[in-house]
């Protein structure tokens, strides 16, 4: 088993799974076979809330298709103490700003994490 096969399980349940250690508790992103703080090799997948505040953002242009719409990736603080990196999307450009509070949302066109401002529907 890899050691991120936890991770797309849980994206097929629409779950955002984050590393814990299971001897010391601390969180882990992106997930690695080895605990940073005890070394442990034991751990457990645990549930985020889905909710975090922008800590960083780029707009993301594929170069070979210049036509192509740009799209916002950004870095999310995760409420749980660990960031992730992801698109933000269903926000201007302009509107975001450090520390916007954010929510985890699943879109099938994606199949991937999501995050767009809190309180904000597609």
């Amino acid at each position: 088993m890899r050691d991120q096969d936890f991770f797309w399980e849980g994206v097929k349940n629409q779950q955002l799974l984050i590393q814990q250690c299971s001897d010391c508790d601390t969180l882990r992103q992106p997930p690695g076979p080895m605990c940073p703080n005890c070394q442990s090799l034991r751990w457990q997948p645990k549930q985020s809330s889905g909710r975090g505040k922008v800590y960083s953002w780029i707009v993301s242009k594929h170069p070979s298709m210049p036509d192509s719409d740009a799209r916002i990736v950004a870095l999310i603080d995760l409420e749980e103490g660990v960031r992730m990196v992801s698109n933000l999307r269903d926000v201007e450009l302009a509107a975001i700003y450090e520390a916007m509070p954010v929510e985890l949302f699943f879109d099938a066109d994606y199949g991937l994490p999501q995050f767009r401002p809190v309180g904000v529907q597609a």
